[in-house]
């Protein structure tokens, strides 16, 4: 199979999580240079992998190809909104190869679950932005390991990433990024 890069999308607070109690990202968490950056990077990936309610939550105004993730799916489904796809029916390594037979950029912006799906297949890369300052109290984690307290980049460095450099992309928030590389 040809060669297949994995990055990690997440704006998350300093808290670590990535939406509130309720499932749905707090304003808190939504930036202009955030929002720029992600869809730059949306652009130059082949296919964007999300859970079902992320894909329910966000149109595809742009007709990007999608896999969702789902257990209603038999394997993995093409359907008229994207490739659905049940990686507890079918392995990563046999839906990418359906998916990108030719190999390409995969960008994973979430939730939880494929988040922490995708810790375990590993990532190439993970985008890490964090709205500094900003606490989501009871909100859902970036990675399940968070839950107990424990920070996202310790989860990323244990998964064998290393960071980048810092990157403040909005000094009002102030919102940095730093990415994290295999």
């Amino acid at each position: 199979m040809s060669s297949i890069e994995i990055h990690g999308y997440a704006i998350v607070s300093d808290d670590d999580r990535i939406a509130d109690a309720a499932g749905m990202t707090p304003d808190v968490l939504r930036n202009d240079a955030d929002w720029a950056y992600f869809q730059a990077e949306l652009n130059r990936s082949d296919v964007t992998v999300l859970g079902r309610l992320g894909h329910e939550a966000n149109p595809n105004p742009r007709n990007r190809t999608r896999m969702i993730v789902s257990s209603s799916s038999r394997g993995i489904e093409r359907r008229a909104d994207g490739w659905w796809w049940n990686p507890q029916m079918l392995s990563w390594k046999e839906a990418a190869r359906m998916v990108l037979p030719y190999g390409g950029r995969v960008a994973v912006p979430g939730g939880r679950r494929v988040f922490d799906l995708f810790l375990r297949i590993g990532y190439d890369a993970f985008h890490l932005t964090r709205a500094e300052g900003i606490l989501v109290p009871g909100g859902i984690p970036l990675f399940s390991g968070c839950e107990g307290g424990r920070q996202a980049e310790a989860i990323l460095g244990e998964a064998g990433l290393t960071p980048g450099h810092r990157q403040v992309i909005d000094p009002a928030g102030p919102v940095s990024l730093v990415v994290w590389r295999r």
